[in-house]
């Protein structure tokens, strides 16, 4: 005689090891992209040295852009301009002031030196520029792809001015990166958990 119930469980082990699997790949999830958003905000943020805003350059950048200015307002009157359509000879302002900055000058460097690491910082730094910020961001999204949760990640920039930069020395991000990145912190959280929920 065979029992009918032969084979059968009455367990939710399954169920329960199914939500627990989702659960960790959403929760995974979920810190991969607060990595990445926290990342993202720190480099979009970063000031990109910019000669012509130096207090050094100040004078310099606002003549230039009033000779921009006056010659573009020349432009607006038809009476300006000869037969041929070129503004009448002695009009137009040519002349403008050089802006002062190290020879081969070019912004970027703080910007290219996010570093993101996982289980201890990442105190290295490299010399390439990178005004857009694409090489530290792919950094660090790079990274963030092997974390998981339970591990402690890293997002540093260990140039000896980023504390300077952090706390105002840039008319650029007068505010930090950081300090601003770490105010919106429960918005960023609370958008991954939105797109990852289990």
């Amino acid at each position: 005689m065979s029992n009918r119930y032969a084979g059968k469980n009455g367990s939710f082990s399954a169920q329960i090891q199914a939500f627990a699997d989702r659960a960790k790949g959403a929760i995974d999830g979920a810190m991969r992209d607060i990595i990445i958003n926290i990342g993202n905000s720190v480099i979009t943020m970063s000031p990109v040295g910019n000669s012509d805003i130096w207090k050094i350059n100040k004078i310099s950048s606002e003549y230039n852009q009033a000779v921009a200015e006056h010659n573009e307002n020349l432009r607006q009157n038809p009476q300006n301009f000869d037969r041929r359509g070129y503004l009448k000879r002695g009009l137009k302002l040519k002349d403008g002031m050089g802006i002062r900055a190290p020879l081969g000058y070019i912004g970027g460097r703080f910007r290219g030196n996010w570093m993101f690491s996982i289980g201890s910082p990442d105190t290295s730094t490299v010399d390439q520029v990178d005004p857009g910020g694409s090489r530290s961001m792919a950094r660090i999204v790079n990274g963030a792809l092997h974390f998981n949760s339970g591990e402690t990640a890293y997002i540093t920039n260990s140039l000896p001015y980023a504390i300077p930069l952090e706390y105002g020395h840039s008319t650029q991000a007068p505010n930090g990166m950081v300090r601003i990145t770490l105010a919106n912190f429960q918005k960023i959280v609370e958008e991954a958990i939105r797109n990852n929920q289990a």
